[in-house]
């Protein structure tokens, strides 16, 4: 079942405090449909320089990845600089250059337009409703957000929000948005705006999955040893998650039931773990399905325990 994301391909250099890189292959899409095409067809919408390598786009042709939607314009691609500190989870951004992103309008392809899984990646809430203005008929639409257009954008967001089916939002970004301190609380608030779930992502400690029926899900993170590069694993995470869904078959109303997204949350940590095990998207390169078919199994050992434990009354 294919996948449509419309998002930003970039080129990035980024510094931890064990290494050092420059010119990797970056941005939301790109994480995205590397992830997801592990599952099945990604139909890419975005735009690239012309000084894009060529490398990547060879990479991405080998895999199911529909480049039809990619603009490649006269120009600089899309350029990151950041920094993570110690800790891995906080990072500065020393340099953003948007170069031919600045002039971006997505033009979704007559053939991706009816796609029945649409991911919204990270970017700008009026370039997402250009998207909606342009797609019907998917089964599902996700979002993505993040900080900078909650305090920039946010009637725009709130309009994007109301008009697709999952949210994906960190858990300081559920309090920036619904002003709440509680993430139950606001998670509800979410969902109240017509949402069927809101993922909020939790770094290094997984994903808490909250639906519109009650549900209320918590999926573990994979045990990494070592974090090499964490840039991009947000993103992986909604690769794995779509790309999960995209290979489960829908009902005859067209809607998937509430085990089929939990597994679609463990399927996006898994996946989001195999980004941070190298720069950029090496690690995603060289995954295989029993790769991901084996985190699964050990997540599952890490995290069950026993349901039938009843009190003793002494």
């Amino acid at each position: 079942m294919p996948i449509l994301v419309v998002g930003s391909v970039a080129l990035d250099a980024i510094e931890t405090p064990f290494m050092k890189t420059d010119g990797v292959l970056g941005g939301a899409a790109s994480y995205f449909a590397t992830a997801a095409s592990l599952y099945d067809q990604v139909n890419l919408v975005a735009i690239v320089g012309n000084d894009f390598p060529e490398e990547y786009l060879d990479f991405w042709r080998s895999r199911p990845i529909d480049l039809r939607g990619l603009q490649i314009a006269e120009g600089k691609t899309f350029f990151w600089r950041g920094r993570y500190h110690m800790d891995m989870n906080t990072r500065d951004t020393l340099d953003t250059q948007l170069g031919v992103y600045a002039n971006f309008h997505p033009v979704i392809p007559e053939e991706y337009r009816r796609s029945p899984l649409v991911f919204l990646a990270n970017i700008q809430p009026e370039l997402q409703l250009e998207v909606l203005a342009q797609v019907s008929g998917a089964y599902l639409t996700v979002l993505d957000t993040m900080e900078l257009w909650i305090m920039t954008a946010r009637q725009r967001l709130t309009e994007v929000i109301k008009r697709v089916d999952v949210l994906l939002i960190s858990e300081e970004e559920v309090r920036q948005y619904t002003e709440q301190a509680s993430i139950v609380t606001g998670a509800r608030r979410l969902l109240d705006m017509g949402l069927k779930y809101v993922v909020v992502k939790q770094g290094s400690y997984g994903a808490l999955l909250f639906g519109a029926d009650g549900t209320y899900f918590s999926a573990p993170s994979y045990p990494l040893i070592e974090v090499i590069d964490p840039t991009g694993a947000g993103d992986s995470f909604a690769g794995g998650f779509l790309g999960y869904l995209s290979t489960v078959e829908v009902s005859a109303a067209g809607t998937y039931t509430v085990d089929d997204i939990k597994r679609a949350v463990v399927h996006g940590n898994i996946i989001g773990s195999f980004t941070c095990a190298d720069v950029s998207i090496g690690r995603l390169r060289t995954v295989m399905m029993d790769d991901i078919a084996q985190r699964y199994k050990e997540l599952v050992e890490h995290s069950h325990f026993d349901p039938h434990w009843r009190p003793v009354y002494r």
